[in-house]
């Protein structure tokens, strides 16, 4: 069988080392009450064959990758409309899966930030994630508020699941090799699905205060709210990254009451 030439605007690099694929694998945690799962950007397989291998699940693969799919057509024949040739970030989840659902993969690094918020706007149906990214954009994930990693995509991750950093993995285990090291993370959703907040405008405070982050949150907030409606809370004079989720959430609601 011809194997897949890996294709850089693609963020291509193929994982070749079946123990890490197994490791990956063994990270999902089905007592989540999932039983779907969907691998993203499968390549040739390596963690696919894993997957395959365990009854636990009924497993789909997506690639918008038309030789990769080719590929796995013919290498996995009885996988049928389980294996889907289009782009994981159009995927309509709910007309193609019933029910809770578990998504792993080894993403493509160009497109991770795209491929977590993917998952965040999909949270309803996606109970657990586990992947590998690029090490800083898993570092990132899992960051605790204080840290210089902490931002927009750990508050808004970390809000509606558990992230944890599970393990680093080196370039050598790849084909070809990227020039980072990468690191597997896991999501697992929390309870709720919903903030006891408006969700909109807590994304937007997150957003005005990260994205002036330099700032007291009262400065940066004042695209979202005047000053002076936004009373008089000790939390609004520190920057937005010592802020934990229930500190923004918190902020949100005394926002929404004063506008």
């Amino acid at each position: 069988m011809t194997l897949v030439r890996a294709k850089k605007h693609l963020g291509q690099h193929f994982l070749t080392d079946k123990n890490i694929a197994t490791k990956i694998v063994d990270s999902l945690r089905p007592e989540n009450r999932f039983t779907q799962v969907l691998e993203v950007g499968p390549g040739m397989g390596i963690l696919s064959d894993v997957l395959l291998e365990r009854d636990l699940y009924e497993v789909s693969l997506i690639d918008i990758d038309t030789e990769s799919y080719d590929f796995l057509k013919k290498k996995y024949p009885k996988l049928g409309d389980r294996l889907i040739n289009a782009d994981f970030l159009q995927l309509d989840f709910a007309a193609r899966f019933n029910g809770p659902l578990g998504i792993i993969g080894n993403f493509p690094y160009n497109i991770s930030s795209q491929i977590l918020f993917k998952v965040l706007d999909n949270r309803s149906q996606v109970v657990e994630v586990v992947g590998m990214f690029q090490k800083e954009v898993a570092e990132r994930c899992a960051a605790k508020a204080g840290s210089k990693e902490y931002g927009i995509l750990s508050v808004f991750l970390q809000a509606y699941y558990k992230v944890e950093y599970l393990f680093t993995v080196k370039a050598g285990v790849f084909n070809p090799p990227p020039k980072v090291l990468s690191a597997v993370i896991r999501l697992t959703r929390n309870e709720t699905i919903e903030l006891d907040c408006d969700e909109k405008l807590f994304w937007q405070v997150v957003k005005a205060g990260f994205n002036q982050r330099r700032k007291t949150l009262r400065n940066a907030l004042s695209s979202v709210i005047p000053k002076d409606k936004m009373g008089d809370d000790a939390l609004l004079d520190l920057r937005a990254e010592r802020l934990t989720v229930a500190d923004f959430v918190k902020i949100t609601q005394q926002v929404s009451t004063n506008r």
